[in-house]
């Protein structure tokens, strides 16, 4: 049997620990797909998992890694119905990394965690859809409740999942105002499609937020750093206005710990709604899931939903690819492609 090249790591740590390997991947079992890996998408979720202190950690050595990819179907395993080989495909990240991880040439994935590439949808662009894509509409939409003339307070919004919320936003008809800690993002950020852009480090966030909302502040607060700006958030938010956490870019360590920079509970609006989310409340659940799917195929279709790819690695330059990710200095997704002599 032909090996392939996968992506493994045989301890939690930095990018460095992570390995690429030529490894036999063998036939799909039951109610599973393998694929012809053609582009992977990276994301924060893995950083996590590499280095231990994602919401599940690696059970086996070596340990496979990766959510979303996309690619063609290779083979199919009993019981699979409405897959064949040669299908343009993207990985829905809808799986544990325990037991699968698309960072290779070929991978094994359960078979609904495949959905069907729109017509012209090229590979790199299907790996940098899902993730962020779910991301942003189970935020926004199946909890956030975001509807036509709400304003939505969008922070780490050069970050792919950012660049999904802001997009999301226009298309239910909300007013999305992005957050960055410099100036240097913000004509791009506009460029997206933020109607605003607020340097945090160089200006007011909650004054800027009322200045803009006509004092009576963001109906939703979507989050993806819980930092120590939280009460600042809290404070820009409307009266009842939600506050919906979904990312710990702000200060989270190796270790899984804050420590002496953890923020404070934002007692500054005491009627805000403020709660967790995960992508995976919505990938796991079958109801919000199938209306998240027809979210954003039919958003791809229109043209409203388009992922910006900020650059690509190879395969090989996988631990360069992870270092540039951790820097931060990405605008929307960070994707490997796969040459594999195909």
């Amino acid at each position: 049997m032909a090996k392939s090249r996968v992506v493994r790591f045989y301890e939690e740590g930095g990018p460095e620990v992570l390995r690429v390997e030529d490894v036999e991947i063998g036939a799909p079992g039951p109610g599973e797909a393998r694929i012809l890996v053609e582009a992977i998408g990276l994301n924060r979720a893995e950083v996590m998992f590499r280095g231990g202190y994602y919401y599940e950690r690696a059970e086996r050595w070596p340990a496979v890694i990766g959510y979303e990819a996309a690619g063609v179907v290779d083979a199919v395993g009993d019981g699979v119905v409405g897959l064949e080989p040669g299908q343009p495909i993207s990985v829905v990240p809808s799986f544990s990394m325990q037991r699968y991880g698309v960072y290779g040439e070929k991978a094994i994935v359960p078979a609904h965690a495949l959905v069907r590439r729109p017509a012209g949808q090229d590979a790199i662009s299907g790996a940098a859809t899902w993730m962020s894509g779910l991301t942003a509409y189970g935020g926004l939409v199946e909890v956030g409740g975001l509807r036509a003339g709400d304003t939505a307070l969008i922070t780490a919004a050069a970050s792919s999942v950012g660049i999904a919320a802001i997009q999301i936003a226009n298309r239910v008809g909300a007013t999305p105002i992005a957050t960055t800690r410099t100036g240097r993002k913000r004509e791009r950020l506009l460029a997206a499609g933020a109607a605003h852009v607020i340097a945090t480090d160089e200006e007011s966030l909650v004054d800027r937020v009322r200045e803009l909302t006509g004092g009576r502040g963001a109906d939703l607060v979507f989050d993806g750093i819980f930092g120590r700006g939280l009460s600042d958030l809290a404070l820009a938010a409307a009266k009842e206005g939600k506050l919906i956490v979904y990312g710990l870019l702000g200060g989270h360590t190796a270790q899984g710990s804050f420590g002496a920079d953890a923020p404070p509970f934002p007692v500054t609006n005491p009627s805000l709604n403020m709660r967790w989310y995960a992508m995976m409340d919505t990938a796991l659940d079958p109801e919000r899931l199938r209306r998240g799917k027809q979210f954003v195929l039919s958003g791809l279709r229109a043209g409203s939903l388009a992922p910006i790819v900020d650059r690509t690695f190879d395969l090989g330059d996988i631990v360069e690819a992870h270092r540039y990710l951790e820097s931060g200095a990405h605008l929307g997704k960070v994707v490997v492609t796969v040459d594999a002599g195909r």
